[in-house]
């Protein structure tokens, strides 16, 4: 909104560039991978050319890159050259939930702004006041499985109960395989990672690490169940990096059954 402001002391919050800019329809603002499509090489050859194009009526044009993160090395690179000598009325904001996943040429090149998650009990009174009439217990919900990122939380809220309550089922079997020692449950329970869409994976392993969390307080199988826990972390960056849900899969049924395999050893002993 600051770059497209018009008025006086950016942003006014009052002038035409202001309010469309708040209402998501200003020309001059282009969100690239928003509809949960990779940022490939293309797409940032097609942004670069777009760049040149001097803004529509704005002092400025803004590039908003959702999932930055998951670019491949290919097209970050693309992105260089634009980063270092793209026109000066360009500004290019690139969104990432995982920094590492971002190529240290492309970051050194970027002024970085690290955010940090909003506190649970924040996070809901912001909620109550944009979902007035949502129950207490619908946004302790999102705030929970948001785990302090609030866009994550209104998504949940803005209808996508249904998908929602699917992840709270799947995390649930995974769940249940991960406290037992039954290899062939698990690997079964675990091919809900590989038959989940790539761009669902995120929130489905959100899901179970909360999961995790809350039948640790109750669970005898603690130590199995912290183990999965750090698992599912390491899989969650994984995910951010664009890494295959085959793959996923393959790497929490390897990282149980070697918890398995110790813990037959320490029997024996």
């Amino acid at each position: 909104m600051s770059y497209v402001c018009t008025g006086e002391n950016p942003p006014c919050g009052v002038c035409s560039g202001c309010r469309k800019a708040a209402a998501g329809i200003h020309p001059d603002i282009v969100r690239v991978g928003e509809d949960g499509k990779d940022v490939n090489v293309a797409a940032v050859r097609a942004l670069r050319s777009d760049a040149y194009i001097l803004p529509n009526e704005a002092p400025r044009k803004v590039y908003q890159i959702e999932n930055a993160g998951s670019m491949n090395a290919s097209a970050q690179n693309a992105m260089l050259k634009l980063l270092e000598d793209g026109p000066p009325y360009a500004a290019f904001l690139l969104l990432a939930e995982n920094g590492g996943g971002v190529l240290q040429t492309v970051r050194s090149r970027c002024e970085e702004l690290s955010l940090t998650p909003v506190p649970p009990g924040e996070a809901e009174e912001w909620l109550r006041t944009r979902f007035p009439d949502r129950s207490e217990a619908d946004l302790r919900r999102a705030v929970q499985e948001a785990q302090g990122i609030l866009g994550r939380a209104v998504s949940l809220l803005e209808g996508d109960g249904g998908q929602a309550q699917e992840r709270r089922v799947q995390a649930d079997a995974l769940v249940r395989a991960l406290e037992g020692t039954d290899e062939l449950a698990l690997f079964e329970a675990s091919l809900l990672l590989e038959k989940a869409p790539k761009e669902e994976l995120p929130r489905l392993l959100d899901q179970l690490y909360l999961q995790l969390g809350e039948r640790l307080a109750v669970s005898g199988e603690k130590s199995r169940l912290l183990k999965a826990a750090a698992l599912v972390r390491k899989l969650r960056g994984a995910a951010e990096l664009n890494a295959n849900p085959g793959q996923l899969s393959g790497w929490l049924c390897a990282g149980m059954f070697l918890e398995n395999e110790k813990g037959r050893m320490q029997n024996a002993e």
